[in-house]
């Protein structure tokens, strides 16, 4: 076998094997991927029907495909309502106006929180009723909703308790955020800087995400 033989067969066998490696390496690939990770699972809130400040009913239907974010609070709250209320105005100012974003604040007190009451403690904070609901319902309807949905606490304070005479529930300090399907996505301290900043950016990437 002469030298040029020579140099065609080794070019041949050379190929076969870059060919053969090339093969078996795509094969020990596809082996050793790890398959994607399964979607997330979050809590949805349940069904619901409130009424708001102007006297609409409002449902889960109402806000999907909208991010939205829930408070629990009482108008005649002597304690943190008022400071979380304008936390909420902070929040909804620093919010594009025709983002598609809603706040939502439960009352505590349905007994004396009626939408006109609502609609004047509303008034006090510049909420625009577009973008902003209060809500109120039975005591059962709304507690289910704070408590079951969005775990958040809201308890009858013991009379032996209270500091006043206006010092009437326990309830949560943080603001949830709820996805465009409806789901159960974090929690924040409404009081302190440091979540506070946190949920602006999780609002923001879920305004992001497709609808699933």
């Amino acid at each position: 076998m002469n030298a040029v033989s020579r140099k065609v067969e080794w070019a041949v066998w050379g190929g076969l094997c870059l060919v053969i490696f090339t093969i078996a390496a795509l094969y020990v690939g596809t082996r050793w991927v790890s398959p994607p990770p399964p979607p997330a699972h979050y809590p949805e809130i349940p069904e619901f029907t409130l009424t708001n400040q102007m006297g609409s009913s409002i449902s889960r239907a109402s806000l999907h495909g909208q991010v939205w974010v829930a408070d629990i609070i009482f108008t005649t709250c002597p304690g943190p309502c008022a400071q979380m209320t304008k936390r909420m105005s902070e929040l909804q100012a620093a919010l594009s106006a025709d983002a598609p974003v809603k706040l939502v604040s439960l009352t505590t007190y349905p007994e004396f929180d009626t939408p006109a009451v609502l609609a004047k403690y509303a008034a006090r904070f510049g909420a625009q009723s577009n973008r902003w609901w209060f809500l109120t319902g039975t005591k059962q309807q709304i507690f289910r909703l704070a408590i079951d949905g969005l775990k958040l606490t809201a308890l009858d304070k013991d009379p032996a308790e209270r500091s006043n005479e206006s010092d009437l529930f326990i309830h949560s300090t943080i603001f949830v955020v709820v996805d465009k399907q409806g789901r159960f996505r974090g929690a924040f301290e409404a009081l302190q800087p440091g979540p506070y900043r946190e949920m602006l950016s999780t609002i923001k990437k879920l305004q992001r995400e497709r609808n699933r």
